[in-house]
């Protein structure tokens, strides 16, 4: 969400923001403005109203200690008047604020500075500095979901029986793997990063997701679960989701951030990507596991904690010996409620391509003014909205197909990174079933 005091402040930088998301900045700052506009001027009437409406309301006691009968009818009816005037128009201020909050609730957050411009995602930029290893060779290397197969241990066609396409059964060694990743990479941001695991719940109601930006735009993408009359639960898209609405309509203290913390959920998405692309195997599911990170901190150490974040996903590769880079997202590329995102792409031989494995993006300000969460400093005064950001550290899936295909062997067996073998009872190898 944006503030609208900012926009008002500043119109200009608001609307050449939205320009380099690719809309027409001009037209929505002077929406957003004339809904502000008529707004306030029809808070300046109520106001005014009220003011008179308590003065008449003096004046007919008066008028009656005088025995002016006259004016104390006129005035009475005045009264009636304005009572009538000011319901009307709380009627008129409850559209009015709801129309300016709706039109504020879709438009997406400003890009930081640093942000590439472009279109879509020929336009991101790689990191300097921040790739890592080489690429393995592999004579005719096989897709992830071929490996799996012939392993007897992914199943898509008994899934798609119960569940429909883009779903699967993992079994056996593959199944454990999956369970393994979760638990190293927990394990490896708890200790190593200091990020409080959380077990969250993965149904939440309309208020969360509209305090992380999915509703009310995006609402096609996921998963709607209707309770009687009231409020509908959703599955989580990600523990994006409940990590960061656990300060929704708070005041934080300045001394407890920055709050770091991980989780490993379910994750489900009606939205399967673009049509037409990965119809086949694990990149794009309808429901997968994901370790979380989400960092709640004040204005200052956002940027900071953006790049140490980062670090943090970045480490699980490291470990995993998984060659991989970093990209900045351009403008176009970027998601609704990030100010700059980095996008973290694992290398897959059997697609001779890098792919995303996780995004770690700075929200700035944008979800805590949704979810009304500021700090208060040390002198007990509040001090506006803390930042938000969120990361996959990494999605569990995509590191199992990226293990699957770095590290096939000629005989169709899969290697266990040395990282993970302890996880999996000192098994070195996943072989057919």
């Amino acid at each position: 969400m944006h503030d609208i005091r900012v926009i008002r402040d500043n119109p200009d930088a608001f609307a050449a923001g939205l320009g380099r998301r690719g809309l027409d900045g001009n037209a929505l700052a002077q929406d957003i403005l004339a809904k502000d506009k008529a707004l306030r001027e029809l808070l300046t009437r109520l106001q005014t109203q009220q003011a008179r409406r308590n003065e008449a309301s003096k004046l007919i006691g008066q008028a009656k200690q005088k025995k002016d009968e006259a004016q104390a009818k006129a005035l009475m009816d005045e009264v009636s008047g304005l009572k009538d005037a000011i319901q009307q128009g709380e009627a008129e201020r409850r559209d009015l604020e709801a129309g300016l909050r709706d039109a504020l609730a879709v438009i997406p957050n400003i890009p930081a500075a640093e942000v590439p411009d472009g279109a879509d995602e020929s336009a991101n930029v790689p990191v300097t500095g921040r790739a890592f290893g080489t690429p393995p060779g592999i004579n005719n290397p096989k897709q992830h979901f071929e490996i799996g197969e012939a392993l007897g241990q992914m199943d898509f066609e008994r899934a798609a029986k119960v569940s429909g396409a883009r779903f699967v059964y993992l079994k056996s060694d593959l199944a454990r793997l999956e369970r393994a990743i979760a638990a190293f990479m927990l394990d490896t941001h708890t200790q190593q990063f200091g990020y409080m695991e959380v077990s969250p719940p993965v149904l939440v109601h309309s208020g969360a997701m509209f305090g992380t930006g999915q509703l009310p735009k995006f609402q096609d993408d996921l998963f709607r679960v209707p309770v009687g009359e009231g409020d509908p639960f959703w599955l989580i898209p990600t523990a994006e989701v409940p990590l960061t609405n656990i300060v929704n309509d708070e005041i934080v203290n300045e001394a407890e951030l920055p709050l770091r913390m991980t989780a490993f959920t379910p994750c489900f998405r009606a939205e399967a990507g673009a049509a037409g692309r990965d119809t086949r195997g694990m990149i794009r599911m309808h429901q997968f596991s994901k370790v979380e990170l989400v960092s709640i901190t004040t204005p200052d150490q956002s940027a900071a904690e953006h790049e140490r974040m980062t670090d943090a996903a970045q480490e699980i590769l490291k470990k995993l010996d998984l060659a991989h880079r970093v990209v900045t997202l351009c403008t176009g590329d970027m998601g609704f409620g990030a100010q700059k995102t980095y996008d973290i792409e694992v290398w897959l031989p059997g697609q001779n391509a890098y792919r995303e494995i996780s995004s770690c993006s700075n929200c700035g300000p944008f979800q805590a003014l949704r979810m009304n969460t500021r700090y208060r400093g040390g002198d007990g005064k509040v001090k506006g909205p803390v930042h938000t950001l969120n990361g996959s550290g990494l999605a569990v899936g995509r590191t199992l197909v990226a293990i699957l295909e770095n590290y096939q062997q000629p005989d169709g067996s899969v290697a266990i990174p040395s990282a993970l073998q302890s996880y999996m009872g000192g098994k070195t190898v996943i072989a057919k079933i």
